[in-house]
């Protein structure tokens, strides 16, 4: 499933194969929360853009159409018509994003619906058995991010009832899998280490949560809230209680600095809105470091977003033509900035792997990590 062919220092370069094919490490997944990156790209870009694995939300398709409809048409693959790796997030961050809304209890957590109000109950259980509906290949568990800063007193419970989370989801995805029905009988389950910024709660919950044998492990409940160099410090304090002999995902993280020091503290697998989402507003990302595209500047600017770019939009249009599209309100606007943020994200991570089996990420960390948070 999991194989890492080559390190540098912590850095790891790996493949990992699924009922959907192979993806090579370390990768970034393109967020497709409902099915669909927004801003009207397709799976079918995906492939173009070297989208490897795809990531969509089990409480937001639960919510529509319905996982029951998805599975009724096949899968997610077939019902968004992508060939490759499918990893889905459990909706353990909806009891982070949807605080307002929800009420947690032992048993799982009570929604009320953030489209029309309706009452939703999901817990480890209902969580598995919808991703199980879903088809994905890489079920996430259910779990609590907390959001930073966050007292003590309530991370520790927090915690440890995440780990009794994951021994249910366990079980309950075990049952699932050995049904004749199921639509991926092959589906992994990855479990979520959380604890906040408290390192010996991390450390605890690692200790705890890899005794239960997932097929990978992720890092929750960061970056969202505390400073970057706490993030990097949570991920130092737990990286070494992770199997090595397992994928590691830090979920939701982040821009393309944190994902080169993500990599260089031996982290696999990574996730984000942020490219699609900035693009959508215009900012764009350049080997240079990102661009406001709605500036005035750019407004007779004939060359490409990033002239070294080969991406559909770099390779057809100029700053001045997208520029004019956000101005105009049109959506190819954000059809066209989207597809480049997420050909640059899909390229960091290519040439991110070619270092590594070059044995140079340490010049490459050097050079682009700091460059690349730089505003032009």
């Amino acid at each position: 499933m999991f194989n890492v062919i080559k390190t540098e220092n912590r850095a790891r370069r790996g493949v990992f194969t699924s009922a959907h094919g192979t993806a090579q490490t370390p990768v970034f997944m393109n967020v497709g929360t409902q099915g669909a990156i927004k801003g009207g790209v397709s799976a079918h870009d995906l492939k173009e853009i070297g989208c490897q694995i795809e990531l969509s939300n089990t409480y937001h398709l639960h919510l529509r159409p319905g996982d029951d409809v998805v599975r009724e048409l096949g899968g997610l693959h077939r019902f968004m018509d992508w060939e490759g790796p499918i990893l889905t997030d459990s909706g353990g961050f909806q009891v982070f994003s949807l605080a307002g809304l929800r009420k947690i209890k032992e048993e799982g957590v009570y929604f009320s619906s953030h489209i029309d109000g309706r009452k939703i109950f999901m817990g480890p259980e209902e969580s598995m058995q919808i991703q199980s509906h879903l088809g994905s290949d890489v079920a996430m568990a259910f779990d609590e991010c907390i959001e930073n800063p966050a007292t003590y007193d309530y991370a520790k419970p927090s915690c440890e009832r995440t780990v009794r989370w994951l021994e249910r989801c366990k079980i309950e995805h075990d049952r699932l899998n050995a049904l004749p029905d199921t639509v991926n009988p092959q589906q992994m389950l990855f479990g979520i280490n959380q604890g906040a910024t408290f390192p010996e709660l991390r450390i605890w919950q690692m200790e705890e949560i890899k005794k239960i044998d997932c097929d990978g492990y992720a890092i929750g409940g960061l970056a969202v809230g505390e400073p970057t160099e706490v993030m990097y410090e949570i991920i130092d304090a737990v990286e070494p209680h992770m199997p090595e002999d397992k994928p590691r995902y830090l979920m939701g993280v982040g821009t393309p600095s944190n994902i080169i020091e993500g990599v260089a503290r031996g982290i696999d697998f990574f996730d984000c809105v942020m490219p699609a989402r900035n693009a959508r507003h215009g900012r764009l990302y350049t080997w240079e470091g990102s661009i406001n595209l709605k500036n005035e500047r750019y407004k007779l600017d004939t060359q490409p977003i990033d002239p070294t770019c080969h991406c559909p939009a770099c390779q057809h249009f100029s700053r001045a033509y997208i520029r004019h599209l956000f101005v105009a309100g049109e959506m190819l606007a954000m059809r066209l900035a989207v597809l480049h943020n997420l050909y640059f994200y899909n390229t960091l991570m290519e040439r991110i792997r070619g270092a590594l089996d070059a044995g140079e990420f340490g010049r490459f960390r050097a050079e682009y990590s700091e460059k690349l948070e730089r505003r032009i």
